[in-house]
């Protein structure tokens, strides 16, 4: 699923967590989902930079110098656009 970022000119769409590829870098644009207050717990909050470590069942994320595994669930309603 993309979804449009209309405030942010310079990237048009971006990915959930979970289509984001793994070992790279991104920017967390928008919380959306049923668990936003959840992720906002666990250390995830809009224009945060996020490394997505590994994929899989449960997805591992490196935020502020610390690793969170999350699941699939959680990771799409998290979306991201790379960083340059």
């Amino acid at each position: 699923m993309l979804i449009r970022l209309a405030d942010d000119p310079g990237t048009d769409k971006a990915l959930t967590l979970n289509q984001a590829q793994a070992g790279r870098d991104f920017r967390i644009r928008v919380l959306d989902g049923p668990s936003c207050d959840r992720l906002r717990d666990l250390g995830f909050c809009e224009e945060m930079q996020v490394r997505k470590v590994s994929g899989g069942r449960n997805l591992i994320c490196s935020l502020c110098g610390t690793r969170v595994a999350i699941s699939r669930e959680l990771a799409d309603q998290v979306f991201v656009s790379p960083l340059a």
